[in-house]
């Protein structure tokens, strides 16, 4: 009797697969980590619309580089646009018309990459402040925070170079802005300009650089930190929220195979959907209705993108102050907000490691914080959020004053007084909302929620009936640390030798009873209270 062995091959898949895997470890890799486990929250697709928003930059600017010719030499405009023909412009104007008007798409893909990248910077802030709320920047995560942080910052000008390419009026006075900002940068202000511009502005040069930090240095740097980032949110996971089972040990979540790569394929498409819709129906940066830029010209109500409004506004509003020295004038209206703006910049990305410094916090935590559990902190990020949108009203003045029928002096003067006083009043505000709020969870444990029913008792009085929480939402209400305010140690040490205190412990110490001091945290309820008041002897 002889036997027959079987010798079907594997299919062609699973044999490249294989040959890989014998390569690389694909499978080893995959084992281990497309089963992790991540806490799951609804704000956690904030991010996930700035990696979308990103993805679909890079795309439709692939199509775009495609067309598009960075030169400033000007041709005769022989297009299908009637109104300028004949008309003297830019190739770069020029080959912006011809993917507008004669390109398959192109004015549809033109006005998706834009809004894109809006959408990725409105995502970016947004979502900053998300992390910001939370504390979900702490430690181990100040290193995400800055590259976070570098990728809005870097976004901002990726931005401003994009826009200004199409050399149209309206980003050409754009330019011409930052260009007369640059000059008044003492000492080397000129040498600067000279620098970017290849000489006297507009000089020849301008669009063929920011061409080239547009779609290769800039993006290039952008697509590292995003890698990075990933690669950290990966290592460290999202934090999660309060809730029963949840500590800075575990955590408590969805694999992400299949079920975070389901969601985040199906949110991808959506987000290309709604930006898709967006740009059809909601024109954006018409050059042909602005012209092509001439330096003798500005256009009417120019203004910058969004994150580009609070710079702009910081410099309409200032008072036009000039010091002469040594014969050389410095335009004091122009460099002291030149100096604010990138000093807020500089607080925003340092913001972690001031905050550990000053509560002296060196654990590692993975528990986002409800904001109103953390006073201080939630009330300086809406009084930062106030001075934001107080310059993004400066930054517009001229349209409030036309749209609104206000004094242009009138608006000029009103975000002067609220840049400074608006962020305290936001301050003071936010903070005892959250004290508020923290006194109102602190009712709610011990008496139960309000169900609206309402008894009369024997005596003749009327109260409400109460409900009890869950014990879950108990514990959600109870989980949060209650933080001491720092002291300083005693005068003298045991031996009776006085001891040095610096300075900088003395301001830390200060700083910090400011964020745990008695007026910036209500006590939690404890379980003698509970107790009591659950027992029927207290007030209920």
């Amino acid at each position: 009797m002889s036997t027959v062995t079987d010798t079907k091959k594997a299919p062609a898949g699973e044999r490249v697969a294989d040959w890989a895997d014998g390569r690389l470890g694909i499978y080893t890799l995959a084992k281990a980590n497309m089963r992790k486990i991540f806490p799951d929250h609804w704000s956690f697709m904030l991010g996930e619309i700035c990696l979308y928003s990103f993805l679909i930059i890079i795309l439709t600017g692939v199509y775009l580089t495609m067309f598009f010719h960075p030169s400033m030499n000007e041709v005769e405009y022989v297009g299908p646009y009637v109104p300028l023909q004949g008309q003297l412009m830019s190739e770069a104007f020029n080959s912006t018309m011809h993917i507008s008007f004669e390109v398959r798409g192109g004015l549809l893909i033109r006005q998706i990459h834009h809004w894109a990248a809006l959408i990725f910077l409105a995502g970016m802030f947004v979502h900053m402040m998300r992390v910001f709320f939370t504390g979900a920047f702490r430690k181990p995560r100040e290193i995400n925070w800055l590259f976070g942080f570098l990728l809005f910052f870097l976004g901002m000008f990726t931005g401003f170079t994009g826009y200004s390419l199409p050399d149209d009026l309206l980003s050409g006075t754009g330019v011409r802005f930052m260009q007369g900002a640059i000059l008044s940068v003492p000492v080397i202000g000129t040498y600067l300009s000279m620098f970017l511009f290849g000489g006297e502005f507009p000089g020849g040069d301008f669009v063929a650089r920011f061409y080239s930090a547009h779609i290769l240095l800039l993006p290039g740097i952008m697509l590292g930190l995003v890698v990075a980032h990933l690669i950290l949110v990966f290592f460290h996971k999202h934090t999660q929220f309060e809730g029963p089972g949840r500590t800075n040990k575990n955590v408590v979540g969805m694999p992400l195979l299949p079920v975070y790569m389901a969601k985040a394929g199906g949110f991808f498409f959506l987000v290309f959907g709604v930006i898709a819709v967006i740009s059809a129906i909601a024109s954006i940066n018409p050059i042909w209705a602005l012209g092509p830029y001439r330096p003798d010209q500005v256009s009417t109500g120019a203004q910058p993108d969004w994150y580009m409004g609070f710079a702009e506004g910081l410099i309409r509003v200032m008072p036009g102050w000039e010091i002469n020295l040594w014969g050389h004038t410095l335009v004091l209206g122009v460099m002291i907000p030149l100096a604010i703006f990138p000093a807020v910049l500089a607080a925003i990305a340092v913001y972690p490691f001031i905050e550990s410094w000053i509560t002296g916090d060196k654990r590692e935590h993975h528990i986002a914080q409800r904001p109103r559990n953390a006073p201080t902190r939630t009330a300086f990020g809406v009084a930062w959020i106030t001075a934001y949108m107080v310059m993004l009203v400066g930054g517009g003045n001229d349209l409030w004053a036309t749209h609104f029928h206000l004094s242009l002096n009138s608006i000029t003067w009103f975000v002067r007084i609220f840049f400074f006083l608006g962020p305290v009043i936001a301050f003071i505000v936010t903070k005892r909302i959250c004290l508020g709020l923290q006194r109102r969870d602190k009712d709610k444990v011990l008496h139960g929620r309000e169900s609206g029913i309402i008894k009369r008792l024997p005596h003749g009085e009327f109260v409400e009936v109460h409900q009890p929480l869950s014990q879950g939402e108990l514990h959600r209400l109870t989980a949060h640390e209650q933080y001491e305010a720092a002291e300083l140690p005693p005068a003298v040490d045991e031996n009776g030798v006085e001891r040095k205190v610096g300075a900088m412990e003395k301001l830390r110490v200060k700083l910090n009873k400011g964020y745990y001091g008695g007026d910036s945290q209500i006590a939690k309820p404890t379980v003698e209270e509970y107790k009591e008041i659950q027992s029927g002897h207290g007030h209920h």
